[in-house]
C-alpha cells in the first residue's frame, strides 16, 4: 500500500512521537489548546510535500492516528490549527510546518526565511503570515525504534572518584593530526583510538559534552558568517546535532558512547531543557510555539503576547506543566536507557525547579527524578543559576544532585591573585563548601568544583590577560563578563619576557593544583591540561574555528610539562583516599595551621592580610574512608599567595616519624619529586615556601608507606612516558 495514499486509522494515544508498529506508523501529538492538527509527508528529501490529512482522534489531548503500510524512512511535519490569538498566549498558524517534538532524526537544515514566522515579519506584532514555511524548515523522520543497546559493563563510577572532563566535540579533535580527517570534529573522531588513550593517561573518569542535541544557529550570526559553536539553541531534545555525525545514523553516537565505556570512561551529556531556538514573541515558529505555545511556554500573567525571560535567552519551558515535565523525562531516558550515557548536566538548572511561587527544590520535575528508577541512578549535575529572580541557587538543589559551585571558582581564582581577605573563603571552599552542601545527608561529592568552564577564560587566557578580547564575535567586545578575577601577570596577552611567563605557568599550576587536590567533584576545562588558549576572547559560543579548536600541533615543551603535573596532580587524586573524602570536614579530621605550625584562631581568619596557610588532613579520622594496605592516611597542603618566600615549620604528627613532599609549584621544582624532594623531612624542620605557590606532604612513619609512594612515582613516570 502507498503510505501517501493510505488512510489514516485511529492508532493510539501511546507513545508520544511517530513509531513504527510493523504493519504501519503511529503518531502522536500533544496539545491542548488545537482544534486540529494535520500530518504532512514528504518525499525523502524533505522538499516536496506529497499529501497532508487530519489525524482523526484525540484522546486527552493527545491528537493521534496510525497510518498503515507506512514505514521506517518517511519524512514527515505537523500543521496545526486553532486561535491565533497572542494576547491569550496563542499562535497557531497551520502554514507553518512544525517539527514533532520526539523526533528523532531531522531533515535538511533551517533556512532563515520570513516564511517561518507565524507573524508577517515586516510589520512585526501586526499581521498573521499565510506564507509556507515548509520549504525552509526541518522535518523529522520515522527511524526504526532502537532496541536497548547489548548488555555491556557501565564504568558506574563512584561519585567521589569522578573526575569531570569538559570538552566540546566537534572542537576536540578538529585539528587532532592522529585522528583520520573524515572523522575529525565527529563523535567517531571522539572514539578514536588515540583520543580515548589520551583521556585514559590523562586520568580523567568523565567526559562532559558540551550540547549535542539539534540546535539552531542564531540567524543573527549566520548574518555575520558566524555559527553558533557551543550548541546552547536547542530545538529537539531526542535528535543529534547532524554537524557531529558522519553519516547521519545515530548508532555512530551510540558506537561512540560504547567505546568510551569499554575504556572505562563515562559520557555526561549537557542539556538544554530550560528554553528553545524559537526566541520570544519576535522569534520564529519552528515546533512548541505553534503546537501549543501556552503550554510549552512560561508567558507573562497579565500580557500572555510576552515570555517570561529567565533564561536571558528570550524564552523560559514550562517546567510546571505536566505534559513538558514528560517531554523531558522521556528525553533523558532515551538518552540513557537507548544511547547508554551515564548522565547528564543541565544548563540553567534553577528552571527545572521553577513553581509559580519560584525555585522549589521539591518541584514536580525534581520529585519526578528522584522517583524515576532510570534517572535516580545516573549523575544529574546542575548548573544552579538562572537569570530570574531568585535565580542564584547554589546549594539548594536535591539530594543526589552534583551542582556547578561558582563559589569554588571564584575564590581560587582571586586567592593566587592575591586579593585580600580569600583565605577563610579558600579553606571553605577545599572542603567542599560545607556552607552551601552540608545538609539533607548530602557528600562533599555534591560539589562541582571548577575553575574554568567553556563560558569564560581558559586557565592560560586566566593568567595572560586582565580583560576580554572578542571583537571577533561581532559585538564591538561588549558579550562576554567584564569580571573575570584574572591577572594577566603584568603583560596583556602573549609575551617574550622570561619572568611574566614563568609566574603564569606557576599560577596554572597553583590553580590546577588546587581544584584537583580540594574535596568534591573537580571539573577540568579540555586543554587546560596544556595551556590552550582562546586568545582572550571568554565568550567564544560563535567561534566554530581555531579560536576554540584544541591546536594539538601548537603544544610545546611547556605545555608538555604541564600536562606531566596534571597526569601527576590525578594520580594523587586517585591514589590518596584522603583527597576524596566521603564525608565533610570536622575539627577532628581537618587542622589548620600557621607558618609557624600553631593551628589558626578565629581571628587569624579574619585577618584581610593573611595569604598563607596549611591543612592537616587525617583521613582515619574520616568517616567511611577505606586505605589500602600502606596508603599514607595525613596530609599537609600549604598555601601561599604572597608575593614572597615564607619560612614553614612542618608540625609533628604523633606516630609518624617524617614528612615526604610529593608536590611543589615553585619555580624550578620537578614535576615528578626527584630523590632529594622525596627525603625525609622530620617535624619541626623549617622548609622555604616560595611566593605564590603550593606545596603538598605526606606523613609517612613505615616502609610500607614509603613503598607507596614509590610505586605511586614510578607509576607517575610510567604514565609520562607513555
Amino acid at each position: 500500500m502507498d503510505a501517501h495514499a493510505a488512510p489514516l486509522e485511529a492508532g493510539q494515544p501511546y507513545p508520544l512521537g511517530a513509531t513504527w508498529t510493523g504493519d504501519g506508523v503511529n503518531f502522536a501529538l500533544f496539545s491542548a489548546h488545537a482544534t486540529r492538527v494535520e500530518l504532512c509527508l514528504f518525499d525523502s528529501g524533505g522538499h516536496n510535500q506529497l499529501s497532508r490529512r487530519d489525524l482523526p482522534e484525540c484522546t486527552d489531548e493527545i491528537w493521534h492516528g496510525h497510518l498503515a503500510g507506512a514505514e521506517p524512512g518517511l519524512v514527515y511535519g505537523y500543521r496545526v490549527h486553532g486561535p491565533y490569538a497572542p494576547e491569550a498566549g496563542h499562535r497557531f498558524n497551520p502554514n507553518k510546518l512544525l517539527l514533532d517534538p520526539y523526533a528523532t532524526e531531522l531533515v535538511g537544515r533551517l533556512k532563515w526565511s520570513p516564511a517561518i514566522f507565524g507573524y508577517d515579519l515586516h510589520t512585526k506584532k501586526k499581521g498573521y503570515s499565510k506564507s509556507d514555511s515548509a520549504p525552509f524548515t526541518l522535518k523529522a523522520r520515522v527511524k526504526v525504534p532502537t532496541v536497548k543497546p547489548a548488555a555491556r559493563t557501565a564504568p558506574h563510577i563512584p561519585w567521589q572518584r569522578t573526575v569531570l572532563y569538559e570538552m566540546h566535540v566537534r572542537g576536540f579533535t578538529r585539528q587532532h593530526p592522529q585522528v583520520p580527517t573524515k572523522l575529525r570534529g565527529s563523535f567517531s573522531g571522539l572514539a578514536a583510538p588515540t583520543v580515548i588513550d589520551y583521556l585514559k593517561a590523562l586520568g580523567v573518569t568523565s567526559v562532559e559534552l558540551l550540547p549535542v542535541h539539534a540546535f539552531v544557529d542564531d540567524a543573527y550570526l549566520t548574518d555575520k558568517g558566524l555559527r553558533n559553536y557551543w550548541g546552547y539553541n536547542s530545538l529537539a531534545f531526542f535528535a543529534l546535532e547532524s554537524r557531529y555525525l558522519t553519516g547521519g545514523d545515530r548508532s555512530e553516537f551510540r558506537d561512540m558512547v560504547a567505546r568510551l565505556h569499554d575504556a572505562g570512561l563515562e559520557v555526561i551529556l549537557d542539556v538544554v531543557y530550560n528554553h528553545t531556538a524559537e526566541g520570544n514573541e519576535l522569534g520564529p515558529t519552528l515546533s512548541f510555539k505553534g503546537i501549543d505555545n501556552a503550554s510549552y511556554y512560561r508567558l507573562v500573567a497579565d500580557d500572555r503576547r510576552h515570555y517570561i525571560n529567565d533564561t536571558g535567552t528570550g524564552n523560559t519551558f514550562n517546567l510546571s506543566h505536566p505534559r513538558v515535565v514528560q517531554l523531558v523525562l522521556d528525553s533523558l531516558r532515551y538518552w540513557v536507557d537507548q544511547m547508554g550515557v551515564d548522565g547528564f548536566r543541565f544548563d540553567l538548572a534553577t528552571i527545572l525547579g521553577r513553581e509559580d511561587h519560584g525555585f522549589d527544590r521539591g518541584s514536580g520535575f525534581f520529585d519526578a527524578c528522584t522517583q524515576d528508577p532510570v534517572l535516580n541512578r545516573v549523575k544529574l549535575i546542575a548548573e544552579p543559576w538562572d537569570c530570574g529572580p531568585g535565580g542564584y541557587q547554589v546549594g539548594a538543589f536535591p539530594s543526589g544532585w552534583g551542582e556547578w559551585n561558582d563559589r569554588f571558582r571564584d575564590t581560587v581564582r582571586a586567592f593566587w591573585r592575591g586579593d585580600e581577605a580569600q583565605a577563610a573563603s579558600l579553606a571553605t571552599r577545599l572542603t567542599a563548601s560545607a556552607d552551601h552542601f552540608n545538609h539533607h545527608g548530602r557528600r562533599p561529592w555534591a560539589s562541582v568544583n571548577f575553575v574554568t568552564a567553556h563560558d569564560g577564560f581558559t586557565l592560560h587566557d586566566l593568567v595572560s590577560y586582565n580583560d576580554k578580547h572578542n571583537e571577533a564575535n561581532g559585538e564591538d567586545n561588549r558579550d562576554g563578563h567584564g569580571e573575570n578575577l584574572s591577572w594577566n601577570c603584568g603583560v596583556e596577552g602573549p609575551t617574550e619576557d622570561s619572568e611574566i611567563c614563568e609566574l603564569r605557568e606557576r599560577q596554572k599550576r597553583n590553580m590546577l593544583a588546587t581544584l584537583l587536590l580540594a574535596s568534591g567533584t573537580p571539573m577540568l576545562l579540555a586543554g587546560d591540561e596544556f595551556g590552550r588558549s582562546q586568545h582572550g576572547n571568554n565568550n567564544a559560543y560563535c567561534q566554530d574555528n581555531e579560536t576554540s579548536w584544541v591546536n594539538w600541533a601548537g603544544i610545546d615543551d611547556i605545555g608538555e610539562r604541564l600536562l606531566e603535573f596534571v597526569r601527576y596532580l590525578l594520580r594523587l587524586r586517585s591514589a590518596l583516599a584522603v583527597l576524596r573524602p566521603t564525608s565533610f570536614a570536622s575539627d577532628h579530621d581537618v587542622t589548620w595551621l600557621s607558618p609557624t605550625a600553631i593551628e589558626l584562631r578565629q581571628e587569624d581568619w579574619g585577618n584581610p592580610q593573611m595569604r598563607s596557610f596549611a591543612m592537616l588532613s587525617n583521613a582515619r579520622r574520616r568517616r567511611g574512608t577505606a586505605l589500602q594496605p600502606g596508603e599514607p592516611e595525613i596530609v599537609l597542603l600549604l598555601f601561599n599567595a604572597a608575593h614572597e618566600s615564607v619560612e614553614w615549620t612542618l608540625p609533628a604528627i604523633a606516630g609518624k616519624g617524617e614528612w615526604i613532599r610529593l608536590l611543589d609549584t615553585a619555580p624550578g621544582a620537578a614535576v615528578l619529586p626527584d630523590d632529594a624532594a622525596l627525603a625525609p623531612i622530620t617535624p619541626a624542620q623549617t622548609v622555604a615556601v616560595a611566593g605564590r605557590s603550593l606545596l603538598l606532604f605526606a606523613a609517612m612513619s613505615s616502609p610500607e608507606e614509603a613503598d607507596f609512594i614509590r610505586n605511586l612515582q614510578s607509576a607517575s613516570a610510567g604514565t609520562r612516558r607513555r
